[in-house]
Protein backbone atom coordinates (compact mmCIF):
# COMPACT_ATOMS: atom_id res chain seq x y z
CA UNK A 1 0.00 0.00 0.00
CA UNK A 2 2.84 2.24 0.76
CA UNK A 3 3.94 1.73 -3.01
CA UNK A 4 0.96 3.16 -4.17
CA UNK A 5 0.84 5.77 -2.00
CA UNK A 6 4.20 6.62 -3.33
CA UNK A 7 3.30 6.38 -7.03
CA UNK A 8 0.59 8.19 -6.30
CA UNK A 9 2.69 11.02 -4.72
CA UNK A 10 5.25 10.89 -7.40
CA UNK A 11 2.33 11.48 -9.93
CA UNK A 12 0.83 15.06 -8.39
CA UNK A 13 4.43 16.42 -7.44
CA UNK A 14 5.43 15.31 -11.40
CA UNK A 15 1.86 16.59 -12.59
CA UNK A 16 2.09 20.13 -10.15
CA UNK A 17 5.62 20.35 -11.37
CA UNK A 18 4.38 20.33 -15.15
CA UNK A 19 1.47 23.12 -14.60
CA UNK A 20 3.90 25.45 -13.03
CA UNK A 21 6.78 25.07 -15.98
CA UNK A 22 3.86 24.84 -18.17
CA UNK A 23 2.46 28.62 -17.05
CA UNK A 24 6.53 29.83 -16.84
CA UNK A 25 6.95 28.51 -20.97
CA UNK A 26 3.75 30.25 -21.66
CA UNK A 27 4.72 33.55 -19.93
CA UNK A 28 8.54 33.11 -21.74
CA UNK A 29 6.85 33.05 -25.17
CA UNK A 30 3.88 35.37 -24.84
CA UNK A 31 4.02 37.55 -28.04
CA UNK A 32 7.51 35.65 -29.13
CA UNK A 33 6.16 34.33 -33.05
CA UNK A 34 9.49 33.01 -34.31
CA UNK A 35 8.83 28.85 -34.33
CA UNK A 36 12.51 28.18 -33.51
CA UNK A 37 12.74 30.42 -31.13
CA UNK A 38 9.48 28.79 -29.54
CA UNK A 39 11.04 25.61 -30.05
CA UNK A 40 14.40 26.35 -28.60
CA UNK A 41 12.86 28.14 -25.09
CA UNK A 42 10.59 24.60 -24.83
CA UNK A 43 13.37 22.42 -24.83
CA UNK A 44 15.40 24.10 -22.63
CA UNK A 45 12.76 24.95 -20.19
CA UNK A 46 11.35 21.22 -19.67
CA UNK A 47 14.72 19.75 -20.18
CA UNK A 48 15.93 22.09 -17.29
CA UNK A 49 12.84 21.11 -15.10
CA UNK A 50 13.27 17.53 -14.57
CA UNK A 51 15.43 15.06 -13.93
CA UNK A 52 14.39 12.57 -15.37
CA UNK A 53 15.08 13.75 -18.87
CA UNK A 54 18.25 12.61 -20.86
CA UNK A 55 17.91 13.92 -24.02
CA UNK A 56 15.41 17.01 -25.13
CA UNK A 57 14.33 18.73 -28.56
CA UNK A 58 12.53 18.45 -31.69
CA UNK A 59 13.13 17.28 -34.55
CA UNK A 60 11.40 18.99 -37.83
CA UNK A 61 9.32 18.16 -40.97
CA UNK A 62 11.64 18.46 -43.18
CA UNK A 63 10.00 20.88 -46.48
CA UNK A 64 12.65 19.87 -49.13
CA UNK A 65 12.24 16.11 -48.15
CA UNK A 66 8.86 14.76 -48.06
CA UNK A 67 8.55 12.24 -45.13
CA UNK A 68 11.62 12.73 -43.45
CA UNK A 69 12.25 14.90 -40.08
CA UNK A 70 15.44 16.60 -39.66
CA UNK A 71 17.23 17.39 -35.62
CA UNK A 72 16.04 21.14 -34.29
CA UNK A 73 16.46 22.85 -31.46
CA UNK A 74 17.51 20.23 -28.82
CA UNK A 75 19.20 20.05 -25.05
CA UNK A 76 21.73 16.81 -24.93
CA UNK A 77 23.79 15.03 -26.11
CA UNK A 78 24.16 14.71 -30.16
CA UNK A 79 21.00 13.54 -32.04
CA UNK A 80 20.39 11.93 -34.86
CA UNK A 81 20.58 14.43 -37.98
CA UNK A 82 17.34 13.20 -40.09
CA UNK A 83 15.06 10.28 -39.46
CA UNK A 84 12.53 8.84 -41.64
CA UNK A 85 8.85 9.01 -41.16
CA UNK A 86 8.04 5.54 -39.57
CA UNK A 87 11.29 4.54 -38.88
CA UNK A 88 12.13 4.16 -35.01
CA UNK A 89 10.09 6.35 -32.29
CA UNK A 90 9.69 9.96 -33.57
CA UNK A 91 9.31 8.01 -37.35
CA UNK A 92 6.19 6.47 -35.88
CA UNK A 93 4.64 9.19 -33.71
CA UNK A 94 5.60 11.36 -37.02
CA UNK A 95 3.99 8.41 -39.80
CA UNK A 96 1.11 8.49 -37.20
CA UNK A 97 0.28 11.34 -35.40
CA UNK A 98 -0.05 9.62 -32.14
CA UNK A 99 2.18 10.25 -29.37
CA UNK A 100 4.83 6.97 -28.71
CA UNK A 101 5.59 6.30 -24.89
CA UNK A 102 7.59 3.64 -25.15
CA UNK A 103 9.47 2.13 -21.39
CA UNK A 104 11.91 0.35 -22.94
CA UNK A 105 13.30 1.59 -26.11
CA UNK A 106 15.14 -1.21 -27.11
CA UNK A 107 11.99 -3.24 -27.44
CA UNK A 108 10.65 -1.00 -30.26
CA UNK A 109 10.98 -2.25 -33.59
CA UNK A 110 13.28 -0.73 -35.45
CA UNK A 111 14.38 2.12 -32.43
CA UNK A 112 17.63 4.19 -33.73
CA UNK A 113 20.05 4.69 -30.93
CA UNK A 114 21.20 7.88 -31.45
CA UNK A 115 22.61 7.75 -27.87
CA UNK A 116 23.51 4.01 -26.82
CA UNK A 117 22.46 5.32 -23.00
CA UNK A 118 18.43 6.07 -23.80
CA UNK A 119 16.78 3.68 -22.03
CA UNK A 120 13.31 4.69 -22.22
CA UNK A 121 10.89 7.84 -24.76
CA UNK A 122 8.34 9.35 -25.20
CA UNK A 123 7.42 11.47 -28.64
CA UNK A 124 4.30 14.03 -28.92
CA UNK A 125 3.84 15.19 -32.62
CA UNK A 126 3.61 19.26 -33.15
CA UNK A 127 0.56 20.27 -34.97
CA UNK A 128 0.26 24.15 -36.13
CA UNK A 129 -3.11 25.83 -36.21
CA UNK A 130 -4.18 23.83 -39.16
CA UNK A 131 -3.67 20.49 -37.93
CA UNK A 132 -0.21 19.92 -40.17
CA UNK A 133 2.97 18.39 -38.70
CA UNK A 134 5.57 20.60 -37.65
CA UNK A 135 7.54 18.28 -35.55
CA UNK A 136 8.05 16.26 -33.02
CA UNK A 137 9.26 16.95 -29.36
CA UNK A 138 11.38 13.73 -28.02
CA UNK A 139 12.34 13.25 -24.70
CA UNK A 140 14.57 10.45 -24.01
CA UNK A 141 15.76 8.91 -20.26
CA UNK A 142 18.59 7.10 -19.42
CA UNK A 143 16.07 4.93 -16.93
CA UNK A 144 13.76 2.31 -17.82
CA UNK A 145 10.23 3.45 -17.86
CA UNK A 146 11.06 6.80 -16.53
CA UNK A 147 7.62 8.37 -18.31
CA UNK A 148 4.22 7.43 -17.55
CA UNK A 149 0.77 9.03 -18.84
CA UNK A 150 1.43 12.09 -16.75
CA UNK A 151 4.55 12.99 -18.77
CA UNK A 152 2.25 11.98 -22.24
CA UNK A 153 -0.55 14.15 -20.99
CA UNK A 154 1.21 17.31 -20.18
CA UNK A 155 3.75 17.07 -22.96
CA UNK A 156 0.34 17.27 -25.08
CA UNK A 157 -0.74 19.52 -23.14
CA UNK A 158 2.02 21.74 -23.07
CA UNK A 159 3.08 21.67 -26.84
CA UNK A 160 -0.56 21.80 -27.81
CA UNK A 161 -0.91 25.31 -26.40
CA UNK A 162 2.58 26.89 -27.45
CA UNK A 163 2.58 25.43 -31.71
CA UNK A 164 -1.47 25.60 -32.17
CA UNK A 165 -2.12 29.19 -31.20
Amino acid sequence: MAEAFNDKTLSADKAARYAEVAEEIASVLEGEANLTARMATVASMLANSFDHYFWTGFYVVDPAKERELVVGPYQGTLGCLRIPFGRGVCGAAAATGQTQLVPDVHAFPGHIACDSRSASEVVVPVFDGEGRLLAVFDVDSDQPAAFDETDQAWLERILGATFRA
